[in-house]
This record gives structure tokens, sequence and C-alpha cells, in this order.
């Protein structure tokens, strides 16, 4: 009872950022929801068709556009949204988390990566919707098509570290970068899921959607375990995750 509480009462203290990433949430499932409608419907075929085909020489659909080193490119950046680069990526932060004894913290790094990863795969099996037949691919896949898991989970471990970092950080420059940095990761690497021809546009964008949708509430759970003590105060100690913080929580 307590828990809730703190939870009602941190909310209060933050109504207007709350209430609009609670309306982002919200508005990401509804984007998600209508995506995936129009897709079963298949009414967005023209779209991911013409999209798809932009992308690849006129003369020859089965050569991406732009030299050989630009496809080899493509699959480097699409591994940043992998299952192993993401895996050691998560591990990696958690690991530095822990021995800052911020393991609450290292619990929603976990749900942002582990979780989006797991949701992801109940999509693609709700769905099963077929990889593209349009062009080659330059990349080896094994699952069904919608939404994308390289596009989901980098959005959701990438802008939810991205988040935690500003939310550390006091100068606004800095949290400016880390968002820019974060939010730049997650378009190169579903451009390059389509670039790639292994998966439609539409697959793409459904997963930034879940994918931010996801993020955004990993960070009301960092803002909730915040206003209860368990990580670093917001922009209060820019070096907060370098040890045990000793500060009060908000009130």
């Amino acid at each position: 009872m307590m828990g809730f509480n703190r939870f009602f009462t941190w909310l209060g203290s933050r109504e207007l950022t709350v209430m609009c990433v609670v309306f982002a949430l919200l508005a990401s499932i509804w984007v998600f929801a209508e995506i995936a409608d129009e897709v079963t419907d298949g009414e967005t075929h023209e779209f991911d068709r013409s999209v798809l085909l932009m992308m690849r020489s006129a003369d020859d659909v089965s050569d991406p556009i732009g030299p050989g080193w630009v496809e080899e490119m493509g699959r480097d950046i699409t591994a940043l949204g992998g299952n192993v680069v993401l895996t050691l990526l998560t591990l990696v932060v958690m690991g530095y988390l822990v021995l800052c004894q911020r393991r609450r913290l290292a619990l929603v790094v976990l749900a942002a990566s582990l979780g989006s990863l797991g949701a992801n795969t109940l999509l693609k099996d709700s769905y099963e919707r077929d990889r593209p037949d349009l062009v080659p691919h330059g990349a080896e896949v094994y699952t069904a098509s919608f939404p994308s898991g390289h596009s989901m989970v980098a959005a959701a471990t990438y802008l939810t570290l991205g988040a935690l970092l500003a939310r550390a950080e006091k100068r606004r420059r800095l949290k400016a970068y880390y968002l820019l940095v974060a939010f730049t990761i997650t378009l190169l690497v579903g451009m390059s899921r389509v670039y790639l021809g292994v998966h439609w546009p539409t697959d793409v964008l459904a997963g930034w959607t879940a994918g931010a949708g996801w993020a955004l509430a990993c960070w009301l759970l960092a803002g909730w375990l915040q206003k209860r003590g368990q990580v670093e105060p917001e922009s209060d100690n820019p070096t907060a995750l370098d040890g045990p913080s000793t500060d009060k929580a908000l009130q």
C-alpha cells in the first residue's frame, strides 16, 4: 500500500511531464494498432512495395542502391539491433549498474531489452506476416516479419538507455546529445532492415512505434523508482552513477 501512495505522490508532483509521457504512450499504442490493422487488411501493399523498390537499382531489384561498401555498412548497422549485440550491451550496462549498487535501475534496463524482445516474439507469432519476397534478402532471417524485431528492441533498449543517461545528467546539451544518439541509432537500424530487403517498411514503422512505447513505459518505471530513492535524483548530480547515492528521495 505504501508503494502505491508513493507512486501517486510522484504522479502528482510531476503531473504535466507524466501526463505528456502517458499521452505519448497511449498514442504509440494507437498508432501501432492502426498500422497492424492496415497491414492485416492488405492496405499497405503498394506503400511497402514502392518504398522497398526505392532502395533498389532500377535495372536490377536484387542490387541495393549504392556501391558494395554501402550494403556492407548496412549489415554492420543492422547488427546494432541484433540479439547478440543488444544482449551484450544490456549485460554490460547491468553489470555496471550492479557494481554501482543501482540494482533496481539495472532491472529497468533488463525490462527494456528482454521485455521488448518477449513482446516482439508474441506479436510476431500473432500476426505471422511473411517476409518480403520482392527482392533477395541481404541478411539471414528466421522469424516472421511483423513487427520488425530489430527496430522494436533497438528502440526500446537505446531509447531507454538514452533517457536514463539524460535523467542522470545536469547539462542540457549532454541530455540532448544522449537522446539524439539513441534516436539516430534506432532510426539507422530500422532503415537498414528495409535496405537489406528483410522487412517491409510498415514492419519497421510498427517496430519503432512499439519500441518507443515500451521505452516510455520504462521511463515511467524509472521515474517511480527515482521518487522512492531507488535511483539517482534527476539532474542533481551529473556523476550520480559513479557510486552509491547518498541523496534523499525527491520530495
